[in-house]
């Protein structure tokens, strides 16, 4: 009873997996696979109604020929629950769906010509938005440009301005080197004719 629930299988030391067998299976070998319908659909031969989610046993196969962004194709092989007419299904990844290929139609969904009038605003929608998008970044640009330039003429009015300071400066200062030295003449020269004009008065009254 132990031997059953072992995890380690004995392999002898001459065993070679190279020399098993294997089988050469085509490559659209059908696989037998357990899944459910994805939309409700109508036998066309016995006009039976079979619905979404329905469970059956049924075949899988790729569709040679049909990849989708390096996806496989798929093709589901189902019997009808009355009168077990075959009808297959096969996948759509383009459209995120499945496609009823032959032995039945499927039902009519309302909510699908919404989805599709959606889809179809959506890309006129985005395509009216890229062209939108398209032209603000257009203007955006030249916002951007008309600010560069605006700065530019800034600096360079910011250093024409300061070249003129920095000369008034040195104007300004020579002017003060100037008023300093003709201050101390000013003030001799002062001295001088109230000396004499004082010197004058003396002698007058003297006379």
């Amino acid at each position: 009873m132990g031997e059953r629930k072992v995890l380690n299988k004995y392999y002898p030391p001459d065993f070679d997996p190279a020399k098993i067998l294997r089988r050469k299976q085509p490559k659209n070998h059908q696989i037998k696979v357990r899944t459910m319908l994805p939309m409700s659909i109508r036998c066309n031969s016995c006009g039976n109604y079979m619905y979404q989610g329905t469970k059956f046993n049924c075949r899988k196969e790729d569709v040679m020929g049909e990849m989708y962004l390096g996806f496989q194709n798929l093709r589901f092989y189902f019997k009808c629950t009355q009168c077990c007419a075959e009808f297959t299904i096969k996948t759509d990844y383009k459209n995120s769906d499945y496609v009823v290929e032959r032995g039945a139609t499927r039902n009519f969904e309302p909510w699908r010509d919404q989805d599709d009038g959606l889809e179809r605003k959506k890309r006129r929608r985005d395509l009216g938005d890229a062209m939108e998008s398209l032209e603000n970044r257009t203007l955006e640009s030249k916002r951007e440009m008309d600010k560069i330039a605006a700065i530019d003429e800034l600096k360079s009015l910011k250093s024409r301005q300061e070249t003129v300071r920095v000369e008034e400066l040195l104007e300004s200062i020579r002017r003060r080197d100037q008023e300093k030295e003709k201050k101390p003449m000013a003030e001799e020269d002062e001295a001088i004719i109230r000396s004499l004009f004082h010197g004058t008065k003396d002698n007058v009254v003297r006379i």
